[in-house]
């Protein structure tokens, strides 16, 4: 029987599919044909293997009709990693490798001409979906071996070559071959990336008593926030320490943002796996794919996902495109983002805290009650200006701050002591403990995550918090989403408080945290001495 069952994987956004490539040699004319809606780098991998093939010392089956069959056939298949695959399969139909050794595996690679192995994006991600049908044992370029070995359970084999990896299946002395390139490469010259973020310490922000309040509590229980604020008022220097009072990610969510990381192609070769939340920060001129995900080709994640369980920073946000500022109601409602384009459709997590920050003008100096006021903005340029962040968009953020610039008095403060961010994200460390006590065994993991229903049905307010709620809603004050996220934040409120379940006091510090009121300092102690 000349016939072959190699095994990979296709990826449809972040979801993987196993992918049987059946290759059968016949009589008749001679062709390779290859069939199951391939893409054009699939097809053009016959040209890959071939060369490759012949390089590496074995033989291309050039008197035979060569038939490759990707199952299932009605779904797309993409990208080069599937040349291993092909590769093994036709040495595996033409005898020159067992066919036995194929089963129960996943190669994983592109193929250069001489047969060396390139490394490829998304390993991790395929892994995992390897993992999930079963497979325990996978091929992969030699770089991208600790990438694939996060996934508990699996035997990986990093190679360097097609002749390594046959070497490996007939249980013969491996031979030696050049190392395989990286996908990504260091940072250049002295830039630091998110690592600079690392460094950033609360400390350094004086006064703002209510503000870095607010920001305690988005971080600990992970709701979008809202800075507003004249230029220079700090809205930034608070922004980019967000990240920095997050606790280091799980196991669970350490694998899901490495997957996702993988995908994009971006995942640092010498770090095994993520294990502190991501802090990205586009520029509003950042074009619509590069935030949202997308791409020609192959869709890949945007910063929306690759922000996921951390901190997505979207400074001067009124000037980001419309379409993008709408295209956020689908992340900000439901943790996750969906591009549709043409025949694919993928879905990227994005359960992260959005950080807005916005000027109350186009020039930035507006002071509403300052008597001093240098805007030169006309009331119509300011109206339009903040009319780009829309209703819908507004009611999907939990809380909002008017940040106004430090006074003299509490910057020259010398008896002023600000907790640092170490001080800080022990309390969210410890509020984030009781919401995944609160809520194991389901799929949530912080107040944030948890839809209204449920919330109402298995973790209410007391009575009379419920009823100032909903005084709230029959007003007009709320939405009933506006409610589900006051909701959200009283129990947030109430676990950095130590509270075991939220009352009036919490659903009266949470209506003031959404509405922007100002809290004062009384409160503030008076919320965590309890």
């Amino acid at each position: 029987m000349r016939f072959a069952t190699a095994r990979t994987v296709t990826l449809q956004g972040a979801t993987g599919h196993l992918i049987d490539v059946q290759v059968d040699l016949s009589a008749g004319l001679v062709k390779t044909a290859m069939v199951g809606r391939p893409d054009a780098s699939i097809s053009d991998g016959r040209d890959r293997c071939r060369a490759a093939l012949t390089n590496s010392h074995f033989e291309w089956p050039a008197t035979r009709r060569v038939t490759i069959s990707l199952s299932p056939a009605d779904l797309p298949k993409r990208g080069p990693h599937f040349d291993l695959a092909i590769a093994v399969g036709v040495l595996g139909a033409s005898d020159q490798l067992p066919r036995l050794a194929l089963e129960g595996m996943v190669f994983i690679g592109e193929l250069t001409l001489d047969g060396r192995l390139r490394c490829v994006p998304g390993v991790l991600p395929m892994v995992m979906a390897a993992a999930a049908r079963g497979i325990r044992r996978v091929v992969v370029p030699e770089p991208q071996a600790d990438e694939a070995a996060m996934v508990p359970g699996m035997a990986v084999l990093g190679v360097r070559s097609l002749r390594q990896v046959v070497a490996e299946l007939r249980d013969e002395p491996v031979p030696c071959a050049p190392p395989v390139e990286p996908l990504a490469s260091g940072p250049l010259l002295s830039w630091r990336g998110e690592a600079r973020i690392e460094d950033l310490d609360m400390r350094d922000v004086l006064g703002m008593a209510d503000t870095r309040y607010a920001i305690e509590v988005a971080a600990a229980g992970g709701h979008h926030l809202l800075l507003s604020g004249p230029k220079g008022a700090g809205k930034t220097t608070l922004a980019e320490r967000v990240s920095g009072l997050l606790p280091d990610l799980t196991v669970e969510e350490s694998l899901e943002l490495s997957a996702i990381y993988s995908l994009a192609g971006c995942l640092p070769a010498e770090q095994k796996m993520i294990t502190r939340p991501p802090f990205r920060a586009p520029h509003h001129s950042a074009s619509r794919t590069s935030v949202l995900g997308g791409g020609s080709g192959r869709v890949r994640p945007g910063e929306v996902s690759r922000a996921h369980t951390g901190t997505l920073f979207l400074d001067e946000f009124p000037l980001f495109s419309a379409d993008i500022i709408e295209a956020l109601r689908q992340p900000l409602e439901s943790g996750e983002i969906t591009i549709a384009r043409g025949e694919e459709t993928a879905t990227f997590p994005a359960r992260t805290m959005f950080v807005i920050a916005c000027n109350p003008c186009p020039c930035g100096d507006y002071h509403p009650h300052d008597r001093d006021n240098r805007c030169s903005c006309t009331e119509v340029k300011r109206r339009e200006y903040r009319k780009r962040i829309s209703g819908p968009i507004a009611d999907r953020i939990d809380i909002t701050r008017h940040v106004e610039p430090v006074r003299p008095d509490e910057m020259l403060d010398p008896l002023a002591r600000p907790e640092s961010t170490h001080d800080v994200r022990r309390r969210v460390t410890a509020a984030r403990a009781l919401q995944a006590e609160r809520y194991a065994g389901t799929a949530w993991r912080l107040n944030s995550d948890v839809p209204g229903p449920s919330l109402r049905e298995s973790w209410p307010l007391t009575g009379e918090a419920d009823r100032l709620l909903l005084q709230h809603v029959y007003s007009g004050k709320l939405t009933r989403r506006g409610a589900t996220r006051v909701h959200r934040l009283a129990w947030t409120v109430a676990d950095l408080a130590g509270v075991g379940d939220p009352g009036v006091v919490e659903v009266h510090t949470a209506l003031r945290l959404r509405g922007g009121e100002p809290l004062n300092v009384a409160e503030l102690e008076t919320a965590r001495a309890r």
